[in-house]
C-alpha cells in the first residue's frame, strides 16, 4: 500500500510528488553512504520478477509437497498455504516499509544497523551472517532441488540411472550455468527474470488447465481441503498439520531480494518494495490455485507418496495425464526451478557484494569489486557459487547430511526478516519514506514479530517419530552454529574491521558514520 509521502534522507518536503530516475537514486544512495557502482537499469516489474521468480511456486511447491503430503495431507497444502502466506505477506509488508527508507543493496544488515539505538555494528554483523548463510543454504537447497527435478525428467524420458553422483553432477552443470548468466550482465539477468516471471505464470496455468480438464476423476472438494494425513508417527493431529506449514513457509523464502537488487532498481524507494510485497501475495494466488489443482488430481495418494521418481507432483501428472503429457509438466517446472536458481545467485551475489564493500566477508577488497563493464559484482557471483557447491557436497555421501546444512535457509533467513522489523518497533525515531504502511505499521510489524517467532520454535522441533538419524532435525544445530560463527569471527576480526577498516571506492562518507 502506498500513502502521501513523508521527509525522507533526500530532504523532501511532506507532500511532495517523490522523483524518479537514476539521477535521485544515485543521490538517495550517496545520502546513505555508498556511491553508485552497480548498474542501475532494472524496472520495477523486474525488480518483482527476481523475487517472484525465487519464491517460485513450481519449485518450492513441487519439490516440498511431500512434506506436507506426510504432515497434514490435503487441508495442510490446501489450507495451510494460504493461511501461511496471509502472514509472509504481513512480514513482507513491514520489511518493505524499511526498503522505502533504506534502499540498498546490504538490505537487512544495513536496515539492522541503522535502527538499532545501540550497539549497531553488532546488530548488522549478526543479522548480515544470518542472511548471507541462509542465502547460500538457499541457493544450494533451489539448485539441488533444480538437479533432483531434472534427473527425474531425464530418468522417464531417457532411462538414465539416477544416483547420488549423476544428480550432483547435474547440480554442478546447473549453478556454473547460473554463474555465468549472472556474469554476463545485468541486462541478461532483467531479460531473464521477466521470462521467468511470465513462465511462472503462464506455466501454473497451463499446469492447472491440463489436470483440471485432462483426468477422467477428481477428488471431491471436501477431500481435497480437508481431508487430513498424518504419517509422521506423532499421535498429536494438530501438531502433524503444523509440521506440514514446511512446505509453504520453505517456498516463501528469498522475496529479499527486491531489496538486494535495489541499486540497480529505478525509483528505487518506491519500486523495491513495491516488488518485495507483490511477489508475495501473486505467490499466494498463483501457488493456491496450483496447489488445489494438485491435490484434486491425485488419483493414488500412496502410490504417489512412494513414487520410485522421487517426487510426488511428477507420479501425479503421469496418473492424471498420462505419460507423455505428465512428461511435459513437469519439464515446465523443471525450466521454471532453473529460472529460480538463476535469480537466487543473483541476490546472494548482491548481498555478498555489499556485506563486502562493509569489510564483513574475509577477503572483502576481493568481492567487493564491481566489473566495469557489466556493471556486475563477478567475483561476489562466484563465491557464492563456491559456496553453495561445498554446502551441498555432503548429498554425495547422505541426504540427511545435505539437509542438516541447508535447513539453516527457512529459519536463518526469517530470523534477518524479522530482527529489523524488531528494531523499527522498538525506534521511535524511525521516519517512513514514500512507501509506508501509515496507521496499520504497528500491528503488521507485531504480528509479523510474532508470527517468524512461532515459526523458529515450530521448525525447530522434531518432525517425525521415532527420531533417528533420518529423521532428527538438525534446524537448531544449524543456527547455533551460525550464531557460534557468528561470535567467534565478531571477536576475532569483525569487531576491528566491520564499518571501520573497509576496502576503498565504495563510500561517500566515512564508514563509521554510515549507521549513524
Amino acid at each position: 500500500m502506498s500513502v502521501p509521502p513523508s521527509p525522507e534522507l533526500t530532504g523532501r518536503t511532506a507532500g511532495a510528488p517523490a522523483p524518479a530516475g537514476a539521477a535521485t537514486d544515485e543521490a538517495m544512495l550517496a545520502e546513505l553512504g555508498y556511491k553508485q557502482e552497480l548498474h542501475r537499469g532494472m524496472s520495477g516489474f523486474s525488480n518483482f520478477a527476481v523475487s517472484f521468480s525465487i519464491i517460485s511456486v513450481l519449485a518450492g511447491c513441487i519439490t516440498s509437497y511431500a512434506i506436507a503430503m506426510n504432515a497434514g495431507g490435503p487441508i495442510a497444502i490446501s489450507i495451510g498455504w494460504p493461511l501461511v502466506g496471509a502472514f509472509v505477506l504481513l512480514v513482507s509488508l513491514a520489511m518493505a516499509e524499511i526498503c522505502s527508507v533504506y534502499p540498498t543493496a546490504g538490505g537487512l544488515y544495513f536496515w539492522a544497523g541503522r535502527l538499532a539505538r545501540r550497539n549497531k555494528r553488532v546488530w548488522a554483523w549478526y543479522v548480515g551472517w544470518f542472511n548471507f548463510l541462509g542465502e547460500v543454504a538457499v541457493t544450494a537447497a533451489i539448485d539441488y532441488g533444480a538437479a533432483v527435478t531434472w534427473m527425474a525428467l531425464l530418468s522417464l524420458v531417457t532411462g538414465i540411472e539416477v544416483t547420488a553422483v549423476s544428480t550432483f553432477v547435474a547440480f554442478l552443470v546447473i549453478i556454473a550455468l547460473h554463474g555465468l548468466l549472472n556474469t554476463f550482465g545485468v541486462n541478461l539477468v532483467k531479460l531473464l527474470s521477466n521470462v521467468s516471471a511470465w513462465w511462472h505464470l503462464v506455466g501454473v496455468a497451463v499446469i492447472v488447465a491440463v489436470l483440471a480438464f485432462v483426468p477422467d476423476q477428481h477428488q471431491s472438494l471436501s477431500w481435497t481441503f480437508f481431508h487430513f494425513e498424518n504419517r509422521t508417527g506423532w499421535d498429536a493431529p494438530f501438531y502433524a498439520f503444523l509440521i506440514g506449514l514446511l512446505m509453504a513457509q520453505y517456498t516463501y523464502t528469498g522475496f529479499d531480494a527486491s531489496a538486494h537488487v535495489a541499486e540497480e532498481t529505478i525509483n528505487a524507494s518506491t519500486e523495491a518494495p513495491k516488488g518485495l510485497v507483490r511477489s508475495v501475495w501473486v505467490s499466494i494466488l498463483a501457488g493456491w490455485v496450483l496447489l488445489v489443482a494438485v491435490t484434486a488430481a491425485i488419483q493414488d495418494y500412496d502410490a504417489a507418496l512412494g513414487t520410485d521418481i522421487g517426487l510426488p507432483p511428477a507420479q501425479i501428472f503421469i496418473d492424471a495425464a498420462g505419460r507423455s503429457l505428465g512428461i511435459f509438466l513437469l519439464f515446465i517446472a523443471a525450466v521454471a526451478q532453473f529460472f529460480c536458481g538463476m535469480a537466487s545467485v543473483t541476490a546472494n551475489s548482491r548481498m555478498s557484494y555489499a556485506f563486502s564493500r562493509d569489510n564483513a566477508l574475509p577477503g572483502s577488497r576481493w568481492w567487493s569489486q564491481v566489473n566495469p563493464r557489466t556493471g556486475t559484482p563477478t567475483n561476489s557471483i562466484w563465491l557464492c557459487v563456491v559456496c553453495s557447491v561445498v554446502l551441498t557436497a555432503p548429498a554425495l555421501v547422505s541426504t540427511t547430511a545435505y539437509l542438516a546444512v541447508t535447513s539453516i535457509a527457512v529459519i536463518g533467513l526469517y530470523i534477518a526478516y524479522v530482527v529489523p522489523v524488531f528494531l523499527r518497533r522498538t525506534n521511535p525515531e524511525f521516519r517512513p519514506g514514500v512507501w509506508n504502511l501509515g496507521r496499520w505499521s504497528a500491528p503488521i510489524g507485531w504480528v509479523a514479530v510474532v508470527w517468524v517467532g512461532f515459526i523458529v520454535v515450530l521448525f525447530m522441533l522434531p518432525p517425525a517419530s521415532p527420531i533417528t538419524v533420518n529423521t532428527f532435525n538438525y534446524a537448531p544445530i544449524a543456527v547455533l552454529a551460525v550464531l557460534v560463527f557468528s561470535t567467534v569471527t565478531w571477536f576475532v576480526g569483525g569487531r576491528v574491521h566491520f564499518m571501520r577498516d573497509v576496502p576503498k571506492g565504495h563510500d561517500t562518507k566515512p564508514a563509521s558514520e554510515i549507521f549513524g
